[in-house]
């Protein structure tokens, strides 16, 4: 029986992307080592340096090249030599859109050791996943400005969704809140009290496929700013929260500060269908570059995430209780220059622990 392989896009970006993706890395080769798969890596230079010397965003080429991969392995965007945006909107959400990556897959999960600034909660009580919708909305751009530069310059940035990038992307959070199995419950995060049309539109279609196809999933309803609240006071209530790509963006970083920072989270931008890009939430941190003090949990995890969603579920887990044994045991902080260990030796770490 031939060995199992996957091809790997890796794109290590801008500031201590490379440095976090290198130990992504190399607790990803652990755990295909163990468990009797192989990962082929081809890196690719997208990112502020090449922007800086060809002047060029992403190639044309890029997206169609990418899709030959089985998954994108990403280290992170933002260079302090480029004006903010620039690479923001030229690769991240060029590709997810241009990959039709329609899912934004957040897990919000404290693990035992790291602090979390919500008083008298711990791992039992934070954790849950957020569904955000992530090509459709407010970011794709449709509005425009006129008159600008005067005192009349009006600006209209519009969100705009069609039922079928809704229906999508609920059906995947029901599908999501299924396999869990925990507390079967999924939410809709909304505003439909004041965002009547749009949230109209995604309320409708919640109960409408969850009545028909997911009669076992429990659903309920929260306005975005209650949600908010909750999240801080209550996070043992969720177990699976949908929203849209806006919404979804604001609260997966409060989320992220509950669950220890920045440091720790990780995401995947899916394409149920297609190829998938996985990444770590913070940014590219240029003031550490090169030092050796950054977190590279949040990579490793997202590395995590990326073999189950390629289906090596074992391994998966086999990182993630790494993970968890090096926040318990280990780790004095989660922030960079204060963990106890560099960089370099967390990776060891997490590694040989797999």
């Amino acid at each position: 029986m031939s060995q199992k392989s996957y091809r790997i896009a890796v794109l290590p970006g801008d500031g201590t992307g490379p440095e976090v993706v290198a130990e992504g890395i190399k607790v990803l080769d652990a755990a295909s080592r163990k468990f009797g798969f192989k990962l082929d890596f081809t890196h690719f230079d997208f990112g502020g340096e090449r922007y800086l010397k060809t002047g060029e965003v992403l190639p044309d080429s890029a997206a169609s090249d990418l899709k030959k991969f089985d998954a994108i392995f990403l280290g992170a965007i933002g260079h302090p030599d480029v004006k903010p945006g620039i690479l923001e909107k030229g690769i991240l959400l060029r590709l997810r859109f241009e990959l039709d990556q329609y899912i934004n897959l957040r897990p919000v999960k404290l693990y035992p050791g790291v602090e979390t600034p919500l008083r008298d909660k711990g791992p039992a009580d934070i954790d849950y996943i957020v569904v955000r919708e992530n090509t459709g909305g407010i970011y794709t751009g449709t509005g425009g400005v006129t008159m600008k530069g005067t005192p009349h310059e009006v600006a209209v940035q519009s969100n705009v969704y069609n039922r079928f990038q809704v229906e999508r992307c609920i059906r995947y959070a029901f599908e999501v809140t299924r396999k869990r199995n925990r507390r079967k419950t999924l939410a809709l995060c909304g505003k439909t009290n004041v965002l009547t049309y749009v949230f109209d539109l995604w309320e409708r279609v919640f109960h409408e496929v969850g009545r028909k196809d997911y009669p076992d999933i429990q659903r309920e309803y929260y306005h975005v700013d209650a949600t908010c609240m909750w999240m801080v006071k209550n996070p043992e209530w969720f177990d699976v929260i949908v929203t849209d790509n806006m919404f979804g963006d604001i609260i997966t970083d409060l989320g992220a500060m509950t669950q220890g920072g920045m440091g720790i989270a990780a995401g995947g931008n899916l394409n149920p269908e297609g190829v998938s890009m996985f990444e770590p939430i913070g940014g590219s941190a240029p003031k550490y570059t090169g030092k050796n003090v950054i977190n590279p949990l949040a990579a490793i995890c997202s590395g995590m995430m990326m073999l189950d969603h390629l289906g090596e579920t074992a391994a998966a887990e086999a990182i993630e209780r790494s993970v968890m044994d090096v926040t318990a045991h280990k780790l004095k902080s989660l922030s960079a220059g204060k963990m106890g260990y560099s960089t370099t030796e967390v990776g060891d770490l997490v590694a040989k622990g797999v």
